[in-house]
């Protein structure tokens, strides 16, 4: 008989940071350590709690179509996913490490210790996911390259703040190296100097990091999902519908949008897909997606997302390579579209990743 291949499941495991000391998300999504007061629930990044499903989702997916499967969760401890992957052996690992302790740059250095142990594994690689996490740098390669993007300019001090004249209200500040919609409120966008001086200075000192301001794209999200290497397969592009958001909120995906059930911004953007469009716009932005991907280095799979405005102008937001990919993420939503229902998706980017393999 065959010997099935081995695709170890490894993940960050979500972890709450309080003053005194860390405390890790259990199985539950519950704290570990009796910790109960709800103080230290809302400090829980619940972009990173998705992942308890995730894994089991596609765990359970590819135990489906045949393969051997296990699942390891990176605590901090690096020596103890080194220990793992020498002692399992696994044929495949199938990343879903989005940082380490919290710090989103170490998703790039979890995946540089496969390549240091010659381990075949899902997705890009550290360049990729390095490269990808700097939004100005995407922008700057997009913009080399002729695709469209937001005007923009990096904001370092909380106490100069000066934007380049030809920038125009109203304009949106984000963290310039996060993902998952992280530092992104209703309040991020803004109209006036005074709003934008208020919002930089709560960037750069709540996240510790310069802030990105770009000119606010008024229009619709779109997101396009694109699945392969050699024959990349482009996906139907998907909208997150905000027309139902109360006038309160900006038509923005903030982190609530994406993240906080029960609130107004989680329960009035909800995904469509395929997302209507004419077919020489729909054409014109996959073209662009896919070549964002190639560009960028992409591999397996990733997430390209536009903001497309009033007159139909498509602008790249940014580029994922390592989106969620849960069996109720937007990804997931895109490949159903296309075709594919949840197992044959997590077992096409195993397929993918294998075909690198020596």
């Amino acid at each position: 008989m065959r010997k099935k291949i081995h695709v170890a499941v490894v993940y960050n495991k979500p972890v709450v940071e309080p003053e005194t000391e860390r405390k890790f998300v259990s199985e539950a999504g519950l704290l570990e350590a009796g910790a109960t007061s709800s103080r230290l629930v809302a400090e829980v990044d619940m972009s990173e709690v998705g992942v308890l499903e995730e894994r089991e989702d596609i765990s359970r997916a590819l135990a489906a179509r045949g393969y051997k499967t296990s699942i390891f969760s990176v605590e901090g401890d690096i020596s103890l996913l080194i220990k793992f992957l020498k002692e399992e052996k696994p044929d495949l690992v199938f990343n879903l490490c989005e940082g380490i302790l919290n710090v989103a740059v170490h998703e790039a250095h979890a995946v540089g210790i496969y390549e240091l142990l010659g381990i075949q594994y899902t997705g890009s690689d550290p360049l990729t996911l390095g490269t990808a996490l700097n939004k100005v740098r995407v922008k700057e390669i997009l913009s080399y390259y002729g695709l469209p993007t937001p005007r923009f300019q990096l904001v370092k001090s909380a106490v100069r703040v000066n934007i380049d004249p030809g920038m125009r209200y109203p304009m949106i500040v984000k963290p310039s190296r996060e993902d998952a919609s992280i530092g992104i409120e209703t309040a991020s966008v803004v109209n006036t100097l005074a709003e934008l001086r208020k919002r930089v200075k709560h960037v750069i000192e709540q996240h510790d990091q310069p802030a990105l301001v770009e000119e606010y794209i008024d229009g619709r999200e779109l997101n396009v999902g694109i699945l392969g290497n050699r024959k990349p397969v482009v996906f139907p592009i998907s909208e997150i519908d905000m027309s139902t958001l109360p006038k309160q909120y900006h038509r923005i995906i903030t982190y609530n949008a994406k993240w906080m059930k029960g609130t107004d911004e989680y329960e009035h953007t909800k995904g469509i897909c395929p997302a209507p469009l004419p077919p020489a716009l729909e054409a014109s932005i996959k073209e662009m997606a896919l070549k964002a991907y190639q560009i960028l280095g992409c591999r397996d799979y990733a997430r390209v997302d536009f903001r497309l405005s009033k007159e139909n102008k498509p602008y790249i937001l940014e580029v994922n390579p390592n989106p969620d990919i849960s069996d109720d993420a937007g990804f997931a939503r895109s490949a159903r579209a296309y075709g594919y229902d949840f197992d044959e998706l997590a077992g096409k980017i195993v397929e993918c990743a294998l075909e690198r393999a020596p």
